[in-house]
């Protein structure tokens, strides 16, 4: 069970979505549900900067971010409220998101962030790669909902990606409290013969024996194909109607992975329905 669940505080168009994915999640579970907003400066940060012609923010500006931060926190209460959530808090930041919600990461079951905006000219790399950064430096599953969410289904089907790595597993194991309560789960092995070390004689079995055990009502699925694997999983997840994806996520430099893609930015960006990812 998910106990402590954590949803980010920015004022963003995205907020909507993530939060109303929070709210269903902590009643399913009878969860305190945590609002995090961060100023986007600590106080060391601006004593530090206020004498330098480079600071950031002036230091006349950053009541200004806390009163804004703290509104935000006032309207998730009336909006958790509203949703029915039992047990709310929020948490006023004192420093830049990334650093600030990784500390609250560490006494929490389960992040709930909104999917990275796409790529698009002039948008600055700080903008994207939270959720990432969270699940890769954290020790906490990462739920990252897209902005248009809508249906009230959690965890409904779900569709879980298995390559035999330890990330898949971490993020599998972390899960567990959605799989044990979906209605089906797709164990799903995309070209498994090419990591057949990993995998033996059956793909899959072993976990799903694992997973079995558990109580999840799982069926094993074997994806040949020749499309890429964020694809396959994503075109799966579409066509069975799922309403869940969980995945590990795979570390590299900012740069590389902006350069090279891969199944990591491939979900996070266009994953159709709330992804579950851990490192």
């Amino acid at each position: 069970m998910y106990k402590t669940i954590v949803v980010h505080i920015d004022g963003s168009r995205q907020q909507e979505s993530r939060l109303r994915a929070a709210a269903l999640l902590a009643g399913a579970h009878g969860a305190h549900l945590v609002g995090a907003a961060a100023t986007g400066v600590s106080w060391l940060d601006l004593a530090l900067l206020s004498g330098a012609a480079s600071a950031p923010v002036p230091v006349a500006d950053f009541d200004e971010l806390r009163e804004t931060a703290t509104a935000r926190l006032r309207q998730f209460e009336e909006q958790a409220a509203r949703l029915g959530v039992g047990s709310v808090e929020s948490r006023l930041i004192e420093d830049a998101a990334g650093s600030g919600l990784l500390l609250e990461s560490r006494y929490a079951d389960l992040m709930v962030l909104s999917q990275d905006p796409r790529p698009a000219p002039g948008l600055p790399l700080r903008a994207r790669g939270m959720p990432e950064h969270l699940a890769i430096r954290g020790t906490r599953p990462v739920l990252v909902v897209p902005e248009d969410y809508r249906v009230q289904v959690l965890p409904g089907i779900v569709v879980a990606g298995w390559d035999g790595s330890l990330q898949a597993l971490r993020a599998i194991t972390a899960a567990l409290p959605l799989l044990a309560a979906a209605d089906s789960v797709k164990l799903v092995l995309v070209n498994p013969d090419a990591r057949s070390a990993l995998h033996g004689e059956q793909p899959g079995a072993d976990l799903a024996l694992y997973l079995a055990r558990h109580g999840v009502r799982v069926e094993v699925v074997l994806e040949r194909t020749g499309s890429t694997v964020g694809n396959a999983l994503m075109a799966l997840a579409r066509d069975s109607g799922a309403a869940l994806m969980v995945a590990g996520v795979y570390g590299h430099s900012r740069y590389r992975e902006l350069a090279l893609g891969g199944v990591t930015r491939e979900l996070l960006e266009r994953a159709p329905v709330p992804l579950l990812i851990a490192h």
